[in-house]
C-alpha cells in the first residue's frame, strides 16, 4: 500500500509540474510585444511591486522578457528533442536489428559524437549552417540522441532474445510485424522518458549557444541572449537583470528534470511491484 501510494504521489507530482511548466509557455506566448517594449524612462529599475523582475538598460520588463525568453527556449528545446529522440529511436533499432558491421559503424558514429563536447559541437553546426534558429536546432537535434540510441539498442538486443519473438519466427510473422507488435510497444517508456530527459539539456544548450553569440538573433527575447546583455551591467550593481532570469531558467530545467523522473517511475511496470 506503501509502495502504490508513492506510485500515485508520482503522478500527481507530474501533473502538477506539467501544468506549471504549461502555464508558464501559455504566458510567455500570449504576451503581446507591446508588453516588452522599451522605456527609457523605466530603464535600470530594481525589482519592485511594478516589475517584479526589475528592468534592463533598456526599459524592458524583464518579467515579460524571462516568460516570453522561456516560451521561445521551450518551443525550441522540444522540437530539438523530439528530432533527436525520433533519431536515437531509428538509430537505435538499425543497430540492433542489422548486420554486424552496421552495428559497428553505429557504435563508431556514437562513440564519434559523444567524444566531442556538445558545446563545440553544436557552434560547428549552428556557425555551418548560417547562425539563427535553423543552425541552433539542427545543431542541438544532432548532438543529444547517442545516449538514448545505445539504450534503445540494448533494449532491443533484450527483446529479440525473448520466447515469444522467436515463437512468432516459427510461426512465419515478417521482421516488420515483430518490430510493431513485439519491439515498439516495450520502446515507448524509454522512447518517453529519454525525450523528457533530453529536454532540459536542449533548453540549457540553447540558452548556451545564445549567450555566446552563435545562436538566435540579438533582437529575439531568449534568456542566453538576455544573460549576455546583462553581463556588462553586473560590475555596477545591477544583479537582477543576470540573477532572476537565469534563476528562473534554472528553476524550469530542475523541474522538467523531475518530471522525466517521475514518468519514468509511472512508466515502469516494476514500480507496481515495488
Amino acid at each position: 500500500m506503501k509502495k502504490t501510494n508513492r506510485r500515485k504521489k508520482a503522478v500527481l507530482l507530474a501533473a502538477a509540474m506539467a501544468l506549471v511548466f504549461a502555464g508558464i509557455y501559455a504566458c510567455g506566448i500570449l504576451i503581446p510585444e507591446q508588453g516588452v517594449a522599451g522605456s527609457f524612462l523605466n530603464a535600470k529599475l530594481p525589482p519592485c511591486i511594478e516589475h517584479p523582475f526589475g528592468t534592463d538598460a533598456l526599459g524592458r520588463d524583464l518579467l515579460l522578457r524571462t516568460l516570453k525568453g522561456l516560451s521561445l527556449s521551450i518551443t525550441i528545446g522540444l522540437a530539438a528533442s523530439a528530432i533527436s529522440a525520433i533519431i536515437a529511436l531509428l538509430v537505435g533499432i538499425a543497430a540492433a536489428t542489422g548486420s554486424k558491421g552496421a552495428d559497428s559503424l553505429i557504435n563508431w558514429l556514437i562513440d564519434l559524437v559523444m567524444g566531442v563536447p556538445h558545446t563545440i559541437l553544436i557552434i560547428l553546426i549552428s556557425f555551418a549552417l548560417g547562425r539563427g534558429l535553423k543552425g541552433l536546432l539542427a545543431g542541438i537535434a544532432a548532438t543529444h540522441w547517442c545516449s538514448l540510441a545505445r539504450l534503445i539498442r540494448g533494449e532491443v538486443l533484450q527483446l529479440r532474445s525473448q520466447p515469444y519473438v522467436a515463437v512468432s519466427r516459427k510461426l512465419g510473422k515478417s521482421s516488420a510485424w515483430i518490430l510493431t507488435h513485439h519491439l515498439l510497444p516495450h520502446l515507448v517508456p524509454q522512447f518517453l522518458v529519454g525525450l523528457v530527459l533530453m529536454f532540459p539539456h536542449a533548453i540549457l544548450h540553447e540558452a548556451a549557444i545564445s549567450f555566446l553569440g552563435f545562436g538566435l538573433a540579438p533582437e529575439q527575447p531568449a534568456i542566453g541572449i538576455i544573460l549576455a546583455e546583462s553581463m556588462r551591467y553586473l560590475s555596477t550593481g545591477m544583479w537582477w537583470m543576470a540573477m532572476l532570469p537565469g534563476l528562473t531558467l534554472a528553476l524550469l530545467v530542475l523541474q522538467i528534470d523531475k518530471l522525466g523522473e517521475c514518468l519514468g517511475m509511472i512508466l515502469d511496470p516494476y514500480s507496481a511491484q515495488e
